[in-house]
């Protein structure tokens, strides 16, 4: 599924190297030279993942680590540190700062593209491209459809994205501004209404299978998806 990813490096060739191999991945890539540009970036709005160079012209990689830890908008933003350094008291340093893996260079674009795909699967398991099954209910991020009881399901991609959120986190119930950060997107200013109307396009489109009932309204709290609703 593609992903958000915020690429922090200074190198050009190297920037270019790696944004060029998420793209052909499907990824969204920003890419800036420093933990300032950085910065700026993710006040906009927050990456579903930061690749970060620890050498870094002026603030370090590791101290930009540090920083988005130490907030809570940040804290739970995946960080996967780019490095040259390959000691083990460097990459004890880093895990400490609470960076989620280690690439060290010179790396491969296959190496890499594992160690963020296992990263994202970990930390947003609606951003892999694993098939996800309930209840007669399949989608397929990777070629972007979804069946029910074989059936196929002709979705919008708000649609598809609030699905396939709901399917990797079943029989959990979601506010309206959980789904509004999880689905669309944090920074992004929409009514909670917005998710009332999704959701009922959701269930029109799953009206002729008989699947609809799996997305059940919890009065006063949200939206939930469950097997148990079939």
């Amino acid at each position: 599924m593609p992903a958000s990813i915020l690429v922090v490096e200074d190198e050009p060739a190297i920037q270019a190297l790696i944004a060029t191999n998420l793209r052909r991945h499907g990824h969204e890539v920003t890419a800036v030279p420093d933990a300032e540009a950085a910065q700026r970036q993710v006040n906009e709005a927050l990456p579903d993942l930061i690749l970060l160079d620890w050498m870094l012209p002026g603030m370090s990689g590791l101290e930009f680590a540090r920083r988005l830890r130490a907030e809570a908008r940040t804290r739970g933003v995946p960080i996967i540190m780019l490095t040259a350094r390959g000691e083990e008291r460097d990459k004890v340093a880093g895990l400490e700062t609470g960076a989620d893996d280690f690439v060290t260079k010179p790396f491969s674009p296959r190496e890499l593209m594992a160690r963020i795909q296992a990263v994202l699967r970990r930390g947003r398991p609606q951003a892999s491209e694993d098939v996800v099954v309930l209840g007669g209910l399949k989608l397929d991020p990777a070629s972007h459809r979804v069946t029910a009881n074989d059936a196929p399901v002709n979705l919008g991609p708000t649609e598809f994205r609030l699905l396939h959120f709901l399917m990797t986190h079943p029989e959990r119930v979601h506010s309206r501004d959980q789904l509004l950060d999880q689905v669309w997107g944090d920074h992004v200013f929409v009514e909670e209404r917005t998710v009332d109307v999704h959701i009922r396009r959701l269930r029109a489109a799953l009206e002729s299978t008989g699947l609809d009932a799996l997305v059940q309204t919890v009065r006063g709290s949200g939206y939930r998806i469950s097997a148990e609703g079939a």
